[in-house]
């Protein structure tokens, strides 16, 4: 059976892909340090409780059980907290990659699945973006994935690693069958707080911005469902058994939603028109990220599934409806 090792396992997207794993025949473990995961959310293998800047940790790790790839999602998050504590996540993101991937070369495993992100492209400069657009990130976050992309493509050539990148564009959702789901702490992804909106008294959802150059005035995203995500890395995981060098891949749907028009989904799927405030636009917040995400078809066989806005608002709402404490 093949192994993965799954960093960040305990997560929100590194538990749903540590169940599709399961459901496609591999051996999971997650490994995590629960800073910002959730030890209710390991269900498909063992856990690890260590962080991945801890050397010995992760030596022991991929001694233990040699898998045939790392999956790695162990990261920080959130663009407003990287702009306040930049080193937090240069020694988490950056600095902790760089420790797995030499403990990886250490111990002859050369197979990487990598989480990665479309704030690595920053303001874009043409709609949709694909692989090639350039990247110039404009926040911590997004530098501090940006250099681990780097980090990637000069250890591949120098020393033959072997990686999948995943550039996610707005992962959202939860999973269909309610195992698992999307909990922050704080939370700021703008769909658990619409639905926060929709389902808990005296609550307001705020819209940032309404002057953009979108459709309606709101800024647009391309929302994937995190199931789609999911199964993007099985996908990942495949081609890395068959193909050598580092490959690249924008996961994205190619079809923005307006945040007005997520409004309107959670209020139809809801029952309940969401309380709106309008506040000013956030500090270089793009007007549109929408994904080309042609090259993920061609060369994965991945098409998202179950990534329309009513079916990932439907998913998140029957998951916060059953943890309204949560939200």
């Amino acid at each position: 059976m093949k192994t993965v090792l799954v960093t960040g396992g305990a997560g929100y997207i590194g538990s749903h892909c540590c169940k599709a794993f399961a459901e496609s025949g591999w051996s999971v473990v997650a490994f995590d340090n629960l800073s910002r995961g959730w030890r209710d959310a390991v269900k498909w293998g063992p856990l690890i409780e260590a962080d991945i800047s801890d050397a010995a940790a992760v030596a022991a790790a991929l001694d233990q059980y040699r898998p045939d790839a790392v999956a790695h999602f162990a990261a920080y998050a959130y663009v407003g907290e990287s702009v306040e504590r930049p080193e937090l996540y240069y020694r988490n993101n950056s600095f902790g990659t760089l420790v797995l991937l030499e403990e990886m070369l250490k111990a002859g495993l050369d197979k990487l699945i990598f989480s990665s992100t479309c704030a690595t492209y920053g303001i874009p400069t043409r709609s949709p973006i694909d692989e090639t657009h350039r990247q110039s990130p404009i926040n911590p976050y997004g530098w501090s994935k940006f250099i681990i992309e780097r980090m990637v493509e000069d250890i591949s050539l120098a020393r033959g690693l072997n990686a999948v990148v995943l550039r996610y564009f707005n992962a959202a959702g939860c999973d269909p069958d309610g195992e698992i789901g999307e909990r922050h702490e704080p939370e700021t992804h703008v769909i658990p707080l619409a639905i926060a909106a929709a389902v808990k008294p005296g609550r307001t959802f705020v819209i940032n911005g309404a002057d953009f150059d979108t459709r309606d005035g709101t800024a647009m995203r391309d929302y994937v469902h995190v199931v789609d995500l999911a199964r993007a890395h099985v996908l990942a995981g495949e081609k890395l058994l068959r193909d050598k060098g580092v490959h690249v891949y924008n996961l994205g749907t190619g079809a923005g939603t307006t945040v007005a028009e997520l409004v309107d989904a959670v209020s139809r799927t809801s029952g309940i028109r969401l309380p709106v405030a309008y506040g000013p636009r956030r500090p270089g917040d793009p007007p549109a990220l929408v994904a080309e995400a042609g090259k993920a078809e061609r060369e994965l066989g991945w098409v998202p599934e179950q990534s329309g806005i009513d079916r990932i608002v439907e998913t998140a709402l029957a998951w916060h409806r059953s943890r309204l404490e949560e939200i």
